[in-house]
């Protein structure tokens, strides 16, 4: 008999879960798991994604017709991409995981897979499937990037996004469309926002702490409110984005004199950094605990400052990222927060 034995780092609890065929099954896969199967690893870094088979014979992931493939699902699991195949000696990875994607096979029973230069679209439910003839034992886990859920909003205002202006708009903010466990994770770290926005898997929703009666009413439980799957050409909505901690810092540019956009954009240039996104902002504020009590520029041409420490004239009621707006970008009115990255 084989067993394939598939550990999670994270793992508190341990449960037992085997294929039962009329006939004797050729795997047993065993995975202690807990109640989430999940991996968390930080942007840029090396991770492993475990699988591992314990070989009760002689067979190996090098025997003649085994083979080990590893897809990612998408996001609402209906497509696989592929990641990596393997069959013997031969192995190929695809697309974005080429020359970042190989098997750890610390020794013959290991098939996990080590994963490099983590990037926020490698987060999601990854699947490692060991094939021999009729028999197919397959293992999933999940890969998280540690990071900041933040609503976002374009300058036309509230509700102008299409599913596919969204994905753009994330990704002008160095950021990707968040995903359901990503806005539950932040609703449960205390996040309340009252305009629903996208979600990867093309839903629709908002996170409420605080029920009230404009945001589902106010005898509603605190939640997720969902709008379900819209139309994604046709339905518009804001935005959740998903962004992770970045190689640099950001920061507020001294300066004598209140900024146009355009001399915000090149007074950062002359400091040898750039002008921040808004992604770069909340990643400073909510992981880094940055606090600055002034407006400023940042990328997209909006507005904003960041409260860690709630006080009068600034947040008197709760820390937060503070939204200004949207101004004539020829106003000499506000600074500027710039961003250097690390040499």
């Amino acid at each position: 008999m084989i067993t394939l034995l598939c550990t999670v780092f994270l793992s508190l609890t341990s449960s037992v879960y085997s294929e039962s065929p009329a006939s004797p099954p050729a795997y047993t896969a065993e995975t202690e798991l807990g109640d989430q199967n999940q991996v968390f690893a930080s942007r840029g870094s090396n991770v492993t994604l475990p699988c591992r088979l314990h070989r009760q014979h002689g067979m190996s992931f090098g025997s003649v017709g085994m083979r080990i493939k590893w897809t990612k699902l998408s996001a609402d699991e209906s497509l696989e991409e592929d990641v990596l195949v393997s069959m013997g000696f031969h192995k190929k990875s695809y697309d974005s995981f080429q020359g970042r994607v190989h098997l750890q096979e610390a020794d013959d029973d290991d098939a996990s897979l080590v994963l490099s230069d983590v990037s926020l679209d490698d987060v999601g439910k990854y699947r490692c499937e060991v094939i021999d003839g009729i028999d197919d034992v397959i293992h999933e886990v999940t890969l998280e990037v540690q990071g900041v859920v933040f609503p976002y909003s374009p300058r036309l205002g509230r509700y102008n996004l299409n599913f596919h202006d969204a994905e753009q708009a994330c990704l002008d903010q160095d950021s990707v469309v968040a995903s359901f466990d990503q806005l539950y994770e932040a609703w449960r770290s205390g996040m309340d926002w009252c305009n629903a926005g996208w979600l990867n898997d093309g839903s629709v929703q908002y996170p409420i702490t605080k029920p009230r009666g404009p945001c589902g009413g106010a005898n509603a439980r605190a939640g997720l409110r969902n709008y379900g799957q819209p139309e994604k050409s046709k339905s518009h909505y804001d935005v959740f984005c998903f962004t992770s901690g970045l190689k640099g810092h950001l920061y507020w540019l001294v300066q004598p004199d209140k900024l146009t956009f355009g001399e915000a954009v090149q007074a950062c240039q002359d400091d040898g950094a750039e002008i921040a996104n808004v992604a770069q902002m909340y990643v400073a504020w909510k992981l880094n605990g940055y606090d600055r009590c002034d407006s400023g520029w940042l990328a997209d041409g909006s507005v904003r400052y960041p409260i860690s420490r709630p006080r009068m004239n600034c947040s008197p009621t709760e820390a937060a990222v503070r939204f200004v707006g949207f101004p004539d970008k020829k106003q000499k009115l506000f600074g500027v927060y710039c961003f250097k990255g690390q040499q």
